[in-house]
């Protein structure tokens, strides 16, 4: 597995993505003769998740902008050999030397990428 996938499994799967799916769950219908349908899974708000995690850890975090602060905020290693292999990844082809620039085409790769994933 990836680090993009852990990256990603460490946000979609989280507790506390589960905990907002449910806090946005449509309420359960009323009662009927015959049995409801299973539920649907509910798409994970990736914006929403972030900003619940970042609450329940309360600690400041710059993750909107910062790679780094990003991978913290779910619990990854934040070093400069994962960011170089995510870079590589995500098809990065500029200098791996954990540069601003390195550190800003990430966030921005990462962020689009997450955006578009399915759970």
């Amino acid at each position: 597995m990836g680090i993009f996938s852990s990256l990603k499994d460490a946000i979609f799967g989280s507790a506390e993505a589960k905990e907002v799916a449910v806090k946005k769950a449509p309420p359960p219908p009323p009662a009927a003769a015959t049995p409801p349908p299973p539920p649907v899974p509910q798409p994970v708000d990736l914006d929403e998740t972030l900003a619940y995690m970042a609450e329940k850890r309360g600690q400041p975090s710059n993750y909107k902008t910062s790679i780094v602060d990003l991978m913290k905020l779910v619990g990854m290693d934040s070093s400069l050999a994962n960011r170089k292999e995510l870079a590589q990844e995500l098809g990065y082809t500029g200098a791996l030397d954990g540069s601003a620039e390195m550190n800003i085409w990430l966030h921005k790769a990462v962020m689009a990428k997450l955006a578009t994933a399915t759970v």
